[in-house]
């Protein structure tokens, strides 16, 4: 089964901040754990795909144009927005319980000094496509 593991921010629910206020080092830390994790799920097989995304500043929102006019984009930041995905990774893992444990272990990353963020992970099953006899 595939999940996806979903690294979301929101200032209620943290208390730590932003990546962009870290210092170098604490930046470094964070992202050899994040290399380490990637290795591990390649190298157990379970890695699919993952990826950090850029802070939600330079997110774009579009819409379907009116009447099949030009789409509607909106630029960030969007101040009202209080919490945003960080990133995410897709794994192939045998059980939902393996698939919450690789989200605990994420979960741990370091942040400011050094301390584990224990920061909110999401856990969603990706569906596979309804049967062709439909």
């Amino acid at each position: 089964m595939k999940y996806m593991l979903l690294m979301q921010f929101s200032e209620s629910t943290v208390d730590f901040p932003r990546i962009d206020a870290w210092t170098p080092g604490e930046i470094r830390a964070h992202m050899e754990f994040m290399n380490d994790v990637n290795k591990r799920l390649a190298d157990s097989g379970e890695w699919v795909d993952g990826q950090g995304l850029a802070m939600p500043e330079a997110a774009k929102i579009v819409r379907a144009g009116a009447g099949g006019g030009a789409p509607v984009v909106t630029e960030g930041p969007f101040p009202e927005t209080k919490e945003f995905l960080a990133g995410y990774w897709i794994v192939d893992c045998e059980t939902p319980e393996r698939a919450v444990e690789l989200a605990a272990h994420v979960s741990s990353a370091p942040g400011p000094g050094g301390a584990p963020l224990n920061m909110p992970i999401e856990v969603r099953q990706v569906m596979s496509a309804p049967s062709e006899d439909l």
